[in-house]
């Protein structure tokens, strides 16, 4: 059964650098064992502020960024470079600056891709990059890390309380008439966000507090209340988003 941790800390500036240490600290125990590492990356701007964090952290030098792949846990059917894609976001943040191998890191295809503007073909395209590096039969690559925000509805990625693809069992779907905006997405699903080692939740401020709290007692309507690592879910908040988190599960 998954261990749930559930780690508040003072600020959303101190819960960025924390959640930067922690994960790269999980980056190399990883390469360490097995000789690479895969994370899956999110959106927002706590994660904007976690990359900001891992950049800025003299550790970064202790994982061998070459070997490390990189996925989405969602994205913004947007063209590629649009500003409001998770992946500009990450490469102004984070990735530009590390010395990645590209044909390492896996972004969501954008809607001036291959694919043209059907969310439903990029959807299936991503589906097939995940197979082709899957080490067994899941088709599914080994997720060390995978990292989520919490949205104020409880959302995590792009699966939305009530939508239909919160009952996807695809590994990647697309996601059309979002109620956040932009409309069309793509997304991992809960079976596949399910799969990973590790699912960090990260959430900041006062306005995350009521989804938190909700998500934390068990809220079957949730998303956030229904991914869970394998082997660890662990819960990074600050004290504002953890206001209302039971006192059980608080530390």
């Amino acid at each position: 059964m998954s261990e749930r941790s559930v780690l508040v800390h003072a600020d959303a500036q101190e819960l960025a650098g924390a959640a930067a240490a922690r994960l790269l600290a999980r980056l190399a125990d990883a390469q360490a064992a097995r000789g690479s590492a895969d994370v899956v990356l999110t959106g927002g701007r706590v994660a904007a502020a976690v990359y900001r964090a891992v950049l800025a952290d003299p550790a970064r030098d202790a994982v061998d960024w070459s070997r490390v792949d990189l996925w989405w846990g969602d994205e913004r059917f947007l063209p590629a470079g649009d500003p409001d894609r998770n992946e500009t976001q990450a490469r102004a943040a984070l990735l530009d600056a590390l010395p990645l191998d590209p044909a390492r890191v896996h972004p969501m295809p954008p809607s001036d891709g291959p694919d043209g503007s059907d969310p439903e073909l990029a959807a299936a395209r991503y589906a097939g990059e995940l197979a082709r590096t899957a080490p067994d039969s899941t088709g599914l690559p080994r997720f060390d890390v995978l990292l989520l925000g919490v949205g104020e509805d409880g959302h995590v990625a792009s699966v939305f309380p009530g939508h239909p693809v919160a009952a996807e069992t695809r590994p990647v779907s697309a996601v059309r008439n979002s109620p956040k905006p932009p409309p069309v997405r793509t997304t991992l699903t809960l079976p596949a966000i399910n799969t990973a080692a590790e699912v960090w939740l990260i959430a900041a401020g006062p306005d995350k507090a009521e989804a938190v709290g909700a998500a934390l007692s068990g809220s079957a309507e949730l998303p956030a209340a229904a991914v869970h690592g394998v082997s660890r879910t662990v819960w990074l908040l600050d004290r504002a988003a953890a206001a209302q988190a039971p006192q059980s599960s608080s530390r």
